[in-house]
């Protein structure tokens, strides 16, 4: 049973959707005081420390055994540690990223900056797409300090307040925030007609995609990224992300991806779809300990 009043959540959960909006802005101003390297490394050790708690965990290590079975349980041991530290690290951030330079080079180091400025530079539309690995703000980050204020495509938190704090820190260095769904792609196809570049994280589970391959097996893929490219015939550069020691961090801006064009075009998103997941997956196979492996990004039935 609820008690919503026009549409409003239930009393109860609006005072805990409160609580937990004031406790995490108030622990944003506590980390804004220290260094960012102090920041990161806190919220690593608290995410160290919690994250085996959750079912989450054990989600991370059963992807982990299907993605990479030649892993042993130490191996996968070390690895999920590595990614609950990589997500209390990148929340932590959330308190510098306002401040964080991306052109000083001292703590972003930019590589195929060129590719970016090509595709400022040529007045068209774009499209950077990434993946939740390492801190995933600095790709928008890093492009709006060069230039391009990125339209994003994201998904709104359950908690409207957290909703809202995210927003203001994400609003700082992005041109739009839209929501995933339907408002979302009109939003996006809006933002490609004007001109103005998208920023898309494309490695969650999306019910609605194809299922393209991701590890070796079938992963359902949103096709708004690939149908965008194909429609404006725009540059589509995949952006890399690390995580580097001491809350560094490296961006490379790849080269812009081939866009096939047989006359099909369903056949053409499939494909251009398999070749942004390979990138996205090849990120992922050097640098394991910094994926979001915590999300239950192939069916069900396939666990």
């Amino acid at each position: 049973m609820t008690d919503r009043v026009g549409g409003r959540p239930p009393l109860g959960k609006r005072i805990g959707y409160a609580l937990q909006t004031a406790l995490f802005r108030s622990l944003l101003f506590l980390l804004g005081l220290a260094s960012i390297e102090t920041a990161s490394a806190a919220g690593g050790w608290v995410f160290r420390k919690v994250g085996p708690f959750l079912s989450a965990d054990r989600v991370a290590r059963r992807n982990l055994r299907r993605a990479l079975p030649d892993l042993s349980d130490a191996e996968i041991d070390r690895i999920v540690w590595e990614v609950w530290d990589n997500l209390g690290r990148g929340a932590a951030e959330y308190a510098h990223l306002g401040a964080l330079d991306t052109r000083a080079g001292d703590r972003v180091e930019v590589i195929g900056a060129e590719h970016l400025s090509a595709a400022r530079e040529s007045g068209a539309p774009f499209i950077m797409f990434s993946a939740h690995i390492a801190n995933w703000e600095i790709a928008s980050l890093a492009a709006a300090q060069r230039g391009c204020r990125l339209t994003n495509i994201y998904r709104p938190a359950s908690n409207p307040g957290m909703d809202r704090l995210m927003r203001e820190a994400r609003g700082a260095f992005t041109e739009e925030l839209l929501p995933k769904g339907r408002e979302g792609a009109k939003g996006a196809i809006r933002a490609m007609r004007e001109g103005r570049p998208l920023g898309l994280l494309i490695d969650q589970k999306f019910n609605e995609g194809l299922p393209i391959p991701f590890f070796g097996r079938p992963a359902m893929t949103a096709t708004a990224p690939a149908e965008l490219a194909l429609r404006f015939r725009c540059r589509v550069l995949p952006v890399r992300l690390e995580r580097l020691p001491r809350a560094r961090f490296r961006v490379t801006v790849e080269p812009p991806l081939a866009l096939p064009d047989t006359g099909d075009r369903r056949r053409d998103v499939e494909a251009l779809l398999t070749v942004m997941n390979a990138r996205v997956e090849e990120w992922v196979r050097a640098r394991p300990g910094q994926w979001f492996w915590v999300h239950r990004r192939w069916p069900k039935a396939d666990d």
